[in-house]
Parts: structure tokens; C-alpha cells; sequence
């Protein structure tokens, strides 16, 4: 009994510590090392997607300049269901999660640009919690989102409605879990399936600076608003996305300014498949508001897009601002890996 009880005050001790913990700005990128190194590797290939909308050669799309992307193709499908994406060394290099709770990384052959010209050394790891398990033999693996802080790697789990912290760098991949963050009720008992989405940490220099964000996937309908999550040192704070046209919420990621994006998803018999960034200014982003966001980009099954999941935000060495987007294959025969890049012309 006094064993049990010394185990409960330890996580609980640890559990606010994680929250108490300064979640600090974004991780600065450039200075990564090695990741997965001991992760499998994967062969793969990649097919060129030179237009983005199907048959027509524009490559200005409102405020964004596609610069080109890839279809991957991996030989092992622990690849597939890639739902989490970052941005590494100025985007040479990217670590991805997985819905079934799998690291991923890869380097990317790129032009001067941003433009994607490969995707090599793919490496996969499954995630571990503290005790050296995988999360899938605890059932905590649909990991949904992942995002870089100064305090860490954090990672959503959207059946379980949890958010892991992990160390950074993760050198070999067998790095365990360093514990969760301690979510309110509200958070938790989301609905499965429509539980937390997406996770980002604010920039450096922006109002969010130090704390992050957390958006659900759905809400039952377009009348209900995505529930949305400020998470810092002192706890949560709440406020609200508009949901429009049966769109879900699937990734975030800040500009460099601190202006936020949201990349959401459509793929319903009704609608069929769809794609729509909005962007939200930073200062709009506070506790209680309800945001409605201005549309930065918008797709359907006409353009080079399938289940989009992901997206990640790096600047070039001239200091262009370039947005990556994701797909998830849903480890499906009939659905694509899409890596697609954009140049923000600001």
C-alpha cells in the first residue's frame, strides 16, 4: 500500500511538472543532429508531381508559388499513414509520426528554392513510452500531430486525447517517453476520432512565444465551432475556429511572424476530397475569440492532392517562408503519400 501509494504521488509530481515545464519557443531546426540512426531503413522511391492543379501549368495560387512535389512510394507500409510532419535543417530533412505510432525521418534532395527533388534515407522507429514499450501494446499509438519546442518533441494521441513529451534530439529512436502533459477534463473527453489534431509551438518573438496550440479534428456539424487549446506554464486557455463547408482540422503550423495555419481535410462521399489552408493573424489568436481566418489556399480532386494530413513551415537560407503539406495513405493501395511545397509570397 505505501509502495502504491509513494507510485501514484510520483506521477502525479511528474505530471505537473510537465505542464509546469516552459514548453519555450520553437526548437531552432538548423541545429539538429542525426536522428533515428538506428531506426529500419526503408527503400523507397519518388515520382515527380511537376503541376499542381491537373492539366494547367500555373504555379501561383493567391499569396503561395507551388514549387513542385513527390509522390513516395516506400517499401514497407510502417511508412504509410503519415500524419505529423517537421521541418528540419532549413528542409533538407524531416521527422514525420505515423497513426499507428511510428517515428519517421528522411532527407530531401531539394533545388535552392525549396523544391523537391528526392526523398532518401528513410528511416522508421515505433515510439516508446517510459517504460520502454511501444505505444501500440498500450493502445495510446494513434499519434496524430508532432511539433518541436525548446523543451522537447510533443506528440498527440487522438483516440486517448493525450499529448507525449519526448526528448530532443531523438539520436537512435529508441528514446523512451518523458511523460504527459496533464489535460483538463474537457480535453480528454473528446470524442474519439475528433480528439486533439493538431500541435504547434509558438515562434520565438511572437505573442504565443512559450506556450502551444491544440485544435480538434471535427465538431458534429458546421454549426459548432473546432475546439481549440492555448497550452503554456499555467495551464490551458480556450478558444475557437469557425468550421465551414464540412471541413476537419487535421494540422497547424506558425509563420515565422506568428500568424498561424490550419490545413483541413475533406474526403466524404458527399464532397469527395478537398484541401483548404486559412490563415489566422497572430494577434486574433487569444483566449475566448472565435476565429474565422482568411483562406489561403483551397483544393479539390482537380489538383494534385489526396488525404492531406500534414504540414510543417521552414525558412530557406534567403529567408523565404515555405510550407511543406502531407498526405496519409491510410496504408491503402488506393491512396497516395503526397509531398507537396509552396513558396509564401508575403
Amino acid at each position: 500500500m505505501a509502495m502504491r501509494l509513494r507510485q501514484v504521488c510520483f506521477s502525479i509530481a511528474f505530471a505537473v511538472l510537465i505542464l509546469l515545464t516552459p514548453y519555450a519557443a520553437r526548437a531552432p531546426a538548423a541545429q539538429v543532429q542525426e536522428i533515428l540512426t538506428d531506426g529500419k531503413p526503408v527503400k523507397a522511391r519518388t515520382r515527380a508531381i511537376e503541376t499542381f492543379q491537373i492539366g494547367h501549368p500555373e504555379t501561383t495560387f493567391g499569396d503561395l508559388t507551388f514549387l513542385g512535389g513527390l509522390e513516395l512510394l516506400a517499401s514497407d507500409r510502417k511508412v504509410g499513414g503519415l500524419s505529423g510532419l517537421i521541418s528540419l535543417d532549413k528542409g533538407k530533412r524531416f521527422l514525420a509520426v505515423t497513426d499507428n505510432g511510428h517515428w519517421v525521418s528522411g532527407e530531401i534532395d531539394q533545388a535552392e528554392d525549396g523544391a523537391p527533388n528526392d526523398i532518401r534515407n528513410i528511416r522508421f522507429a515505433p515510439l516508446l513510452g517510459a517504460d520502454g514499450k511501444t505505444l501500440q501494446a498500450r493502445w495510446g499509438h494513434d499519434t496524430e500531430a508532432v511539433t518541436l519546442a525548446g523543451s522537447g518533441l510533443y506528440v498527440t494521441a487522438e483516440f486517448k486525447n493525450a499529448i507525449y513529451h519526448y526528448p530532443w534530439p531523438l539520436t537512435t529512436g529508441k528514446e523512451r517517453m518523458l511523460g504527459q502533459v496533464s489535460l483538463p477534463e474537457d480535453v480528454r473527453s473528446l470524442p474519439r476520432n475528433a480528439g486533439l489534431e493538431s500541435l504547434e509551438a509558438a515562434p520565438e518573438g511572437s505573442a504565443l512565444h512559450g506556450k502551444m496550440i491544440a485544435v480538434a479534428e471535427s465538431s458534429p456539424s458546421d454549426a459548432h465551432d473546432f475546439s481549440a487549446f492555448i497550452i503554456g506554464p499555467d495551464g490551458f486557455e480556450r478558444f475557437a475556429i469557425k468550421r465551414r463547408n464540412r471541413f476537419d482540422a487535421t494540422d497547424a503550423a506558425f509563420l515565422p511572424n506568428g500568424d498561424l495555419v490550419l490545413m483541413e481535410r475533406r474526403f466524404n462521399l458527399r464532397d469527395l476530397i478537398g484541401l483548404r489552408l486559412r490563415r489566422f493573424d497572430a494577434a486574433s489568436i487569444r483566449p475566448g475569440a472565435v476565429l474565422e481566418g482568411d483562406v489561403l489556399l483551397e483544393a479539390d480532386f482537380n489538383y494534385q492532392i489526396d488525404n492531406m494530413e500534414a504540414l510543417a513551415v521552414h525558412q530557406t537560407e534567403q529567408g523565404e517562408t515555405i510550407l511543406t503539406l502531407l498526405s496519409d495513405n491510410n496504408r491503402s493501395m488506393l491512396q497516395r503519400t503526397v509531398f507537396l511545397r509552396f513558396r509564401l509570397n508575403d
